[in-house]
């Protein structure tokens, strides 16, 4: 199976899936279903998995690909394949397809129990400290307790190692998290000056301290499972997976 569909009681006009890297056609170090032309794959082969996936999924549109620069803009997804610079789309448009790719960043597909808004996002730490959560969901004209959330694959806490700077980087934000006893909950010390940062565990905070309660997903990790994911901190040079999302 080339794509993970969400297990979340998502309404029935929602189409979410997380790719895998098995399927497609891009050589070593990318192989084989590279979704990324930015990291020095062959296009064409690149081009070929799209259509492959296009093909599985049955597109309705251009799917809508980011800039993805680590930061918390939130843009109107475009159907008609130009680049943004960002690190989140939101639609309420039928066929417009939010996507964002990843290697080891958190991504989290967001949609509303009517099944008329959705959004995705790219949670790397530096966004996720910076409040790229709170900057999707104030997308959304629907409250947060009308709002779920489905957190693909990342890297897990116990293979991503941080320092001071990114543990610092989130103490500094403690108001999006809504208690520094949680907040810290979600790193485990190694060594001095080192933890184990458990990006799951910060987006469920940070999504339940915005007041969303539909959170589903983040049993992955992208490190670990070499067989099923591309992770930029094992591999260094690698291919990326997308995560989709759109209105039927």
């Amino acid at each position: 199976m080339l794509v993970i569909i969400p297990d979340w009681p998502c309404p029935a006009s929602i189409r979410a899936y997380a790719t895998r890297r098995r399927g497609g056609v891009s050589s070593p170090p990318w192989n084989s279903l590279n979704l990324a032309y930015h990291v020095g794959d062959n296009p064409i082969a690149v081009q070929q998995n799209w259509q492959m996936l296009s093909a599985l999924l049955r597109f309705p549109s251009t799917p809508q690909l980011l800039e993805q620069v680590h930061g918390t803009d939130v843009v109107d997804a475009s159907d008609n394949g130009t680049f943004q610079r960002a690190d989140g789309c939101y639609s309420n448009q039928p066929g417009v397809i939010c996507t964002v790719m990843t290697a080891d960043c958190l991504p989290i597909l967001v949609c509303n129990r009517q099944g008329t808004e959705v959004a995705s996002l790219h949670a790397g730490w530096r966004g996720l400290a910076d409040g790229i959560i709170a900057n999707g969901i104030a997308r959304f004209s629907s409250p947060p307790e009308q709002l779920m959330a489905w957190l693909g694959p990342a890297i897990s806490q116990a293979f991503f190692e941080v320092g001071e700077d990114v543990y610092e980087a989130f103490m500094k934000n403690e108001a999006l998290w809504g208690s520094r006893l949680e907040l810290e909950s979600c790193f485990r010390t190694t060594r001095p000056d080192h933890w184990q940062c458990d990006l799951y565990a910060l987006a469920r905070l940070a999504l339940k301290a915005l007041g969303v309660r539909g959170i589903y997903g983040g049993q992955f990790c992208t490190f670990a499972d070499a067989d099923l994911f591309y992770s930029y901190r094992r591999d260094g040079q690698t291919g990326r997976m997308a995560s989709l999302i759109w209105i039927s």
